[in-house]
């Protein structure tokens, strides 16, 4: 979705804020971060747009100046959420975020930065533009994993990327049988197998062989870790899917990870329903954004040999 305004963007700073209520979002630890959330408080503030802060990076501002609100408090206030930081600050914040249908809008701190896309030297005059409506505006999957034990659920995920299932501390192979819509597929000797949104094919998927789905898809990939047959390929299949995991009764050490934040230990017999979750998150770009520049430039497609 694009959105854009018939008034310049530089005269952005003359107009009434699109986005009213920005939340501020970044890991406290860094450095960098505390200076980059600093700049961007400063310059919101100027523009009369309201400053509310993630309760995470609260001790960065010991001035009390902003209020401060817990992450599920914040999403619900604050119509843009600017995350500070690489794509896995990002994948903590969109869990929280997706629900209440907050904009978010990621400042680059990291390495590849798939998700995170605008730089901080260039960060106020792309937020020019975004203040004024103009944006890029994407709809990305989000993925829900349930863990039935003994034909009781036993926990609940929310993923971005992807949900994996996997061993856990031993060097040996675990075996699942996988379903899609109560049909079965195959059963998967490997180091186990990831479900993986088009967001998450550029992630981990893409390590272990998978396909790069572009994010406008409604599709999944199921990719398996090392498989030991080699006629085990990754497979697509539509987003409406539920797929099933069924841990096989001889499988120890194993678990399940959502977005490799969130992880639950596995016993053997359970299984693991993923299907897309019911909401999504609304990710902005800045205007110009492009998913193919984005491959060429963050796998290096463009470089010479």
């Amino acid at each position: 979705m694009v959105v854009s305004n018939a008034i310049p963007w530089l005269h952005s700073r003359l107009m009434k804020p699109h986005f009213k209520r920005v939340g501020l979002i970044g890991k406290s630890a860094d450095k960098n971060v505390s200076a980059t959330l600093r700049t961007l408080a400063a310059y919101l503030e100027k523009l009369k747009v309201k400053v509310l802060l993630d309760e995470g990076i609260a001790g960065l501002f010991p001035d009390d100046s902003y209020p401060v609100l817990d992450r599920s408090t914040l999403a619900s206030k604050c119509n843009l959420a600017i995350v500070v930081g690489g794509d896995g600050t990002l994948l903590n914040a969109a869990r929280s975020l997706a629900g209440p249908g907050v904009s978010v809008l990621g400042v680059n701190l990291g390495r590849l930065g798939f998700l995170v896309d605008v730089s901080p030297e260039d960060m106020t005059q792309q937020l020019d533009k975004i203040l004024a409506k103009d944006f890029i505006e994407e709809e990305r999957t989000l993925l829900q994993s349930t863990i039935i034990r003994d034909g009781e659920i036993r926990s609940e995920c929310m993923a971005l990327n992807d949900i994996i299932v996997h061993k856990k501390d031993i060097a040996r192979m675990i075996e699942l049988d996988t379903y899609i819509d109560g049909t079965f597929l195959n059963t998967n000797r490997s180091d186990g197998l990831i479900v993986a949104t088009p967001t998450g094919s550029t992630a981990y998927a893409l390590s272990g062989g998978g396909p790069i789905l572009h994010p406008r898809l409604d599709a999944l990939a199921l990719v398996p870790i090392c498989p030991h047959t080699l006629s085990n390929r990754p497979i697509v299949v539509h987003d409406d899917s539920v797929i099933e995991i069924i841990v096989h009764k001889g499988t120890l050490a194993a678990q399940m990870s959502c977005d490799g934040q969130l992880s639950q230990p596995l016993e053997p017999g359970d299984h693991i329903m993923v299907r897309k979750h019911a909401h999504t998150l609304r990710l902005l770009h800045p205007p110009g954004h492009d998913f193919y520049t984005v491959l060429r430039e963050k796998l290096r497609w463009s470089e010479q040999p």
